[in-house]
């Protein structure tokens, strides 16, 4: 074969993304905007988008994105590649200079569809190639007018909470025992549990929606049950966050939260929410289905 020529691409030919023709679908991430550059109005930088091309042709792509005041990219959003090319595609993601995860979207049961399976696990390979590995595999829900609204039981009370300062702290006995693959990563990681806790803070702070939709759960002796935050990410309204502390396990708070949490952004126009939870994690994923929230996609997080 003839060497690969590897780049970002520029504002004049920006359109060479789409010379690689995208049957499957399988490459989105996460976000899976539709692409196109930021001076036609679409969400990706040129200089984020990068290309592997064989005499001319565009073999592999990778598109990494971040919100439009972020300085840099918080997701590697598309990963894709021609058929035979995956190493191609593995060399693109090392030359280039970014590292960010990447969430790659399936359908539910996709491993049981041969076609999509292999495209999957073919991209999953590329990005191992690059020195990727899978943290942890999720399942998507998005909850719409069709499905179930469920009653609020009606448990536990619901407040704001301004101090920062309060939210650290619930969010670190959250995080003191998790099932979460990314909570326990960035737990394991410099700084600890302390760091983990506010790196989620930043994640709320990070979302577009506002600050006053966090809340805190009460008991009705008046103890802190948990967290749940309502959120829009750029993509729409979504399940920012739900956290029970350890000692308020057992009860199935988890599900008070998430009812509270659907209930909250429909009553403020949200005609779609979005929600995620590890597939290991069985008592979210309970309170998922107990919920109506029907499973959409599956994603498979590679760090």
């Amino acid at each position: 074969m003839t060497d690969l020529v590897i780049r970002a691409l520029t504002t004049s030919d920006a359109h060479l993304f789409h010379a690689l023709q995208d049957a499957s679908l399988v490459g989105r991430g996460a976000f899976g905007h539709r692409y196109a550059p930021v001076a036609e109005g679409g969400e990706y930088r040129p200089d984020w988008t990068w290309v592997a091309l064989r005499d001319g042709t565009v073999v592999a792509r990778a598109a990494w994105w971040a919100a439009p005041d972020d300085t840099a990219p918080v997701a590697l959003d598309w990963f894709d590649f021609a058929d035979g090319e995956e190493e191609a595609g593995a060399e693109l993601l090392r030359r280039s200079p970014f590292r960010a995860e990447f969430s790659l979207l399936v359908p539910p049961g996709w491993r049981e569809m041969p076609e999509v399976r292999a495209a999957a696990e073919a991209r999953i390979d590329a990005a191992r190639a690059a020195g990727m590995e899978v943290l942890v595999e999720r399942y998507r829900y998005e909850w719409t007018p069709d499905c179930p609204l469920p009653e609020r039981p009606g448990r536990l009370t619901f407040r704001p909470e301004p101090d920062d300062a309060v939210i650290l702290d619930v969010l670190r006995r959250c995080h003191s025992v998790t099932l979460d693959a990314h909570a326990r990563r960035a737990i394991a990681g410099p700084g600890g549990l302390d760091a983990a806790a506010q790196a989620e803070l930043d994640i709320f702070h990070w979302f577009p929606s506002p600050r006053e939709w966090w809340q805190l759960a009460f008991t009705p002796d008046g103890e802190v049950a948990g967290i749940h935050v309502p959120a829009h990410n750029p993509n729409g309204p979504c399940i920012g966050f739900i956290g029970v502390v350890p000692e308020a396990r057992g009860h199935g708070y988890g599900y008070d939260l998430l009812v509270e949490c659907t209930r909250f952004l429909v009553e403020r126009g949200a005609e779609s929410i979005a929600g995620a939870t590890d597939r290991g994690n069985t008592p979210m994923a309970a309170a998922f289905a107990r919920a109506g929230h029907p499973v959409a996609q599956e994603r498979i997080d590679l760090v």
